[in-house]
C-alpha cells in the first residue's frame, strides 16, 4: 500500500476545550515521508513538532503535546481520524495553543478529511508490527499488544455508574469502521468534575454541547446517547489517536482494559524504549491498481453549501 495525503487544506474554526477560546485549525498536504507535523502558529511565528510519546506533556483531560517551549492540547480526536481514516502525511496548522472541541467526537474531522480527499504518493507505506505479545499493566488496569497484520481493538471500560457498568466493544480499524462506529461517539464527564473544573478555572470550553455528561443517574444531554454503547466507543476513538502519537503507524491487535490518556501514554513510552525487542519495520506492498497512472484516489466529498 503507497503513503497516503489529503488533496487539498481544509480548515475549521471552533472553541477550545481548556481555554474556552475561538481557535483555528487548517489541514494541509504533505510530502512522502513527513509523517504527522504540528504547526503552532502565534504572532512571532510558526513552532514546528511531531508527536512522540515522550512529548505528550499532560494527560489529565485530554492529551498535551509540548516540547518545553509549545504545548498543543486536545490532539487525540484529530489524531484518531487522521490514524483511523488512513493517512500517513499531513501538516497540521493550529493557532490558539489547542485543537479545537468540536462536538467532543471525531464526526467533524471526518467530515474535514472527506472534504479534502486523500491522495496516494509514490512512496510504500512503513509500518511497525509486534514481533512478539506484551503487556503493560498499572493498578489492574492494561494494555496487551500481539502480532497482528492491520489494526485491531478489543477494549473494555467498567464504571461504577448505573448507565456505564461494564462495556466492551471489538473492532478492526479501517476508514470505513471507524467513521461509521467510532467517530461521532463523543466525550464524557461526571457533572460533579465538571463543576470542579469550571470552578478552578479548567476545561472552559466543556459543556452540553461538546461532551455527554452524567450526574448520579442520568444523561444531562437533552438528545441522550447517539450510541448505547457510546462511552466505550469514546474511549476506543481515544486510543486509536493516542496510539498515533508514536510517531510511526502501528499495527497490532490490542487488548484494553480500563485504560485512559494516561496509561496509554505510559504503555507507548515503554514500549518505544524497548522498540527492539517488540517492534520490527514492515514496508506495505503496493497493489497494482495503486502502480496505475491514475494516482489519485478521491474520496467522495460532502455537497458544501
Amino acid at each position: 500500500m503507497s503513503q497516503t495525503t489529503i488533496h487539498r487544506s481544509v480548515r475549521c474554526t471552533g472553541i477550545g476545550l481548556h481555554s474556552g477560546k475561538q481557535v483555528d485549525l487548517v489541514l494541509r498536504p504533505a510530502a512522502e515521508d513527513t509523517g504527522i507535523l504540528f504547526s503552532l502558529r502565534d504572532g512571532s511565528g510558526s513552532t514546528f513538532m511531531t508527536p512522540a510519546p515522550s512529548l505528550v506533556v499532560e494527560t489529565s483531560l485530554a492529551t498535551v503535546l509540548g516540547d518545553g517551549r509549545e504545548t498543543v492540547a486536545t490532539v487525540e480526536h484529530l489524531l484518531a481520524t487522521i490514524n483511523g481514516m488512513g493517512i500517513d502525511n499531513i501538516h497540521i496548522e493550529v493557532t490558539g495553543k489547542e485543537v479545537p472541541i468540536m462536538d467532543g467526537s471525531a464526526g467533524s474531522f471526518v467530515y474535514l478529511l472527506k472534504q479534502a480527499g486523500v491522495r496516494t504518493l509514490n512512496k510504500p507505506r512503513k509500518v511497525l508490527t509486534f514481533k512478539k505479545a506484551m503487556e503493560f499493566e498499572q493498578d489492574g488496569k492494561y494494555i496487551k499488544a500481539r502480532p497482528y497484520d492491520g489494526l485491531r481493538v478489543d477494549y473494555t471500560i467498567e464504571f461504577a455508574h448505573p448507565l456505564i457498568g461494564r462495556q466492551h466493544m471489538t473492532l478492526e480499524i479501517t476508514p470505513e469502521n471507524f467513521a461509521q462506529h467510532l467517530a461521532k461517539a463523543r466525550t464524557f464527564g461526571f457533572l460533579k468534575e465538571v463543576d470542579y473544573l469550571h470552578a478552578n478555572g479548567l476545561a472552559l470550553g466543556g459543556s452540553l454541547d461538546n461532551a455527554v455528561v452524567l450526574d448520579e443517574y442520568n444523561i444531562l444531554n437533552a438528545d441522550g446517547l447517539r450510541f448505547e454503547d457510546e462511552f466505550v466507543r469514546h474511549k476506543m476513538l481515544d486510543f486509536v489517536g493516542d496510539i498515533a502519537t508514536f510517531g510511526a503507524r502501528l499495527q497490532g491487535h490490542f487488548e484494553v482494559f480500563a485504560s485512559g490518556h494516561a496509561l496509554n501514554n505510559a504503555f507507548l513510552r515503554h514500549l518505544d524504549e524497548n522498540r527492539d525487542l517488540y517492534l520490527e519495520e514492515k514496508v506495505e506492498s503496493v497493489s497494482a491498481v495503486e502502480e496505475s497512472p491514475a494516482r489519485e484516489q478521491l474520496m467522495p466529498s460532502p455537497v458544501m453549501a
